[in-house]
């Protein structure tokens, strides 16, 4: 990790210092909460300002300000300039909440309390194999975003970010046009169907999720120019499925459940798609990617783990899971990266 994120010099410093840098990984985190709450790069956008220009700006303690930003520097997050000024680097300009691609609702959210209170919990899961967030809180992580409006709104709008951006890496690395009816299971509020069907003109879809999620579709979709070629059902991914699609698109959805419930929505899918042999199963999921190397599925794993229980899975994982189920994998995505799992049911006997 450290030859990826940090200083050059880091790949050349003793191993028994680069293994203490990697524990240093939440004072590092933690500095960038700070720094994006503040609003440190938004404040940095017209140019380089001192310390105690941005200390004013943004009502904090001006020394201690300095030597916070410093480390962030040093990591090469904003620039500290010889005159004293900071300016904004590649990687600050991501931190600003104005821009294509903004990261700060992310960093914002990887620093609250719920989620890092669950990670010092990890041990307990460790040892039990049960989600942390639910031993650190006494309930599940979504009734808890339920019960702190503040947080699920937060969580929303980091999800919403990451979701634009994997979308785009996913439309543009697979052809769902093929498919004239898709049914987008799990699919929220409609972000990912809408603009699937925004490229494919001649594609209608289906939208199916709680009904507390759908009812904020309409306004979405009409915004999207997509409202008229969308059906929006109100159900339940554990129970029966609307019949009649080309292509069942799960985004998202199987990673927040272990095997067992993974398989029973699976197997709902699978329900759906009888009697059409070239219907098809698209599982959009970062693939995690071979041992010993770093890819950032093996952190999300972990996200999965301590939340809800669940799990990302590699290649082999996946095509256990869907064999169980009554789907085979046909086409062969990258590992350690964003993917379109494209699955077929397997005929009867076969």
């Amino acid at each position: 990790m450290t030859g990826v994120v940090g200083p050059a010099m880091t790949a050349s410093l003793p191993p028994h210092v680069r293994l203490l840098l990697l524990t240093d990984g939440k004072r590092i985190s933690r500095v960038l909460h700070v720094l994006a709450e503040l609003g440190v790069a938004d404040e940095l956008a017209e140019g380089p300002r001192t310390v105690t220009d941005i200390a004013e700006r943004t009502g904090s303690h001006a020394d201690a300000l300095g030597r916070v930003l410093r480390v962030a520097a040093a990591f090469g997050v904003f620039e500290e300039r010889e005159d004293g000024q900071y300016a904004l680097t590649e990687l600050s300009e991501a931190l600003r909440s104005d821009v294509p691609g903004s990261q700060r609702d992310m960093v914002l959210y990887n620093g609250t309390e719920m989620l890092w209170r669950s990670y010092g919990s990890l041990l307990h899961t460790v040892r039990t194999g049960e989600p942390a967030f639910e031993e650190t809180y006494g309930h599940g992580f979504f009734a808890h975003l339920e019960e702190h409006p503040e947080s699920g709104a937060l969580f929303d709008r980091a999800m919403t970010g990451m979701s634009r951006a994997t979308a785009r890496m996913l439309l543009d690395g697979y052809d769902f046009g093929l498919y004239s009816r898709v049914a987008d299971v799990g699919g929220g509020r409609g972000l990912f169907l809408a603009e699937l069907l925004a490229r494919h003109p001649e594609t209608r879809g289906t939208l199916i999720d709680r009904p507390a999620v759908v009812d904020e579709a309409p306004e979405l979709l009409r915004e999207a120019g997509v409202a008229d070629r969308v059906e929006i059902v109100a159900g339940d991914f554990f129970e029966e499925l609307p019949t009649g699609h080309d292509a069942y698109l799960l985004k998202a959805v199987l990673h927040d459940w272990d095997d067992r419930r993974a398989a029973l929505i699976l197997a709902r899918i699978r329900e759906a798609l009888q009697g059409s042999p070239d219907g098809r199963l698209l599982i959009c999921e970062f693939l995690v990617g071979p041992a010993n190397q770093w890819d950032r599925g093996k952190l999300l794993d972990l996200d999965m783990l301590v939340r809800f229980g669940g799990r990302e899975r590699d290649a082999d994982q996946w095509r256990a899971l869907l064999a169980g189920a009554g789907f085979e994998l046909v086409n062969d995505p990258v590992p350690g990266r964003w993917a379109v799992l494209e699955c077929r049911p397997i005929p009867t006997g076969g």
